[in-house]
């Protein structure tokens, strides 16, 4: 069995196909790993959604802050921006069986023995893993319950900035899912920077890469997307980190990672935009 991680779709299903195939992925024997964002800018977001969910159990993914903003659209919590590419999926005829199955992923993906760990944007270094699979079930525990309409009403925030474990209710579980599909730059105490969006250079004083700080806890390979401008690099990284997000949807490349030998392997966009 191989195992590999494949960083944001965004709808580029023309070059996750190609990908499958370059890598002679096979659902019968392999597993796939996806950083989240399935959906949105990318040409073909429908086509994209229904082709992981049919991988079944060959496939993992993990949420990220498109698919969140798909299910807000859908539950009339948000609204569609310029630049979306989600009206396919919207009036799809199997619209409620792909945003069920939607809701339902996870927010992090392990290995056994969680040496190695997935989630859509990283791993606070204030959070080890343990602490991390924990907050995760709790937030996912939400979204796949008949509870999900009402967190996603109370989803969109930049408040608080920083997760403490006292936080209660909708805070609570909105500092949470925004650690895990919104990160970029941090404090050394945790706290979430929301506004610098663009590369490394970016980063507003007082704030650096979150994988620029030491955790605090263990050590484990971090498999994340999320961070397109990064270009797949992590300069500075103090911790044994894999950014996948190479920006299919900008014109960059769809990439994915050999879990077991650390090859890269990409297909250049099709459809740059």
């Amino acid at each position: 069995m191989s195992m590999y991680a494949i960083g944001d779709l965004h709808g580029c299903h023309v070059e996750f196909e190609a990908l499958l195939e370059k890598i002679g992925f096979e659902p019968a024997r392999d597993m796939l790993w996806l950083t989240g964002d399935l959906v949105n800018r990318g040409p073909d977001s429908l086509t994209c959604l229904r082709r992981v969910k049919a991988l079944g159990e060959s496939v993992r993914v993990v949420l990220g802050n498109h698919d969140l903003h798909l299910l807000a659209v859908a539950y009339g919590a948000g609204k569609l921006k310029k630049s979306d590419t989600l009206d396919a999926i919207l009036e799809a005829p199997d619209r409620i069986e792909l945003l069920d199955w939607l809701r339902c992923q996870p927010l992090m993906v392990a290995t056994s023995d969680s040496t190695t760990v997935m989630t859509h944007a990283g791993l606070l270094p204030q959070w080890s893993v343990k602490k991390t699979a924990i907050l995760a079930r709790e937030a996912e525990s939400v979204l796949s319950s008949d509870q999900a309409g009402d967190f996603i009403h109370h989803m969109y925030g930049n408040s608080p900035a920083r997760f403490v474990d006292d936080l209660e209710g909708w805070d609570r579980i909105r500092a949470i899912v925004n650690v895990f599909t919104r990160m970029r730059f941090i404090a050394a105490d945790g706290t979430l920077d929301f506004d610098a969006k663009e590369g490394i250079e970016t980063a507003p004083g007082g704030f650096a890469p979150w994988f620029q700080f030491a955790r605090e806890h263990d050590d484990p390979r971090i498999i994340f997307g999320h961070w397109a401008s990064l270009e797949g690099r992590t300069p500075k990284a103090r911790v044994n980190v894999e950014a996948l997000d190479t920006g299919c949807m900008w014109g960059g490349a769809l990439t994915a990672l050999d879990l077991t030998s650390g090859e890269r392997v990409a297909i250049p966009s099709q459809s740059a935009r």
